[in-house]
């Protein structure tokens, strides 16, 4: 079994999610408050030694009609500086509207998100964890 870290990149907070392969469910875990960068990939490199991961998965900010523009080259950029200080395969997914989803999500439930919490962004990372367990599952 292998555990999955899915991190929905922001520039105040990134959200949280892990999952393992063989439940195939994604779950929100606390959103990581963003300090610097060496503060961030530390809490990072302790989950994911505490969780036993695998492999990141990485939300990547596409536009809607799919190109990148400079939010994705900026999270391009923090997981490549990421995988070498954890050791581990980082995977980027298609995150479009996965912020957006995850508070119409939360709100459906009659839960009022209030943004700084992180509960969003820790939402939104599940999402994405899901898109990527859901594909690997019909590969």
């Amino acid at each position: 079994m292998s555990r999955i870290l899915a991190l929905d990149h922001g520039t105040r907070r990134i959200g949280v999610a892990i999952a393992d392969d063989e439940t195939g469910i994604a779950f929100a875990r606390p959103a990581i408050r963003r300090h610097d960068e060496r503060a961030d990939f530390a809490h990072i490199a302790r989950l994911t030694a505490e969780e036993r991961v695998t492999r990141i998965v990485l939300g990547l900010p596409r536009n809607l009609d799919g190109s990148e523009g400079p939010q994705a080259a900026a999270v391009r950029e923090f997981g490549a500086r990421l995988a070498p200080v954890v050791g581990l395969p980082v995977t980027f997914v298609d995150e479009r509207l996965t912020s957006w989803e995850a508070g119409e999500r939360l709100r459906a439930t009659g839960r009022r998100p209030v943004a700084r919490s992180g509960e969003v962004d820790s939402a939104a990372a599940s999402l994405i964890l899901q898109e990527y367990l859901d594909a690997e599952e019909d590969r």
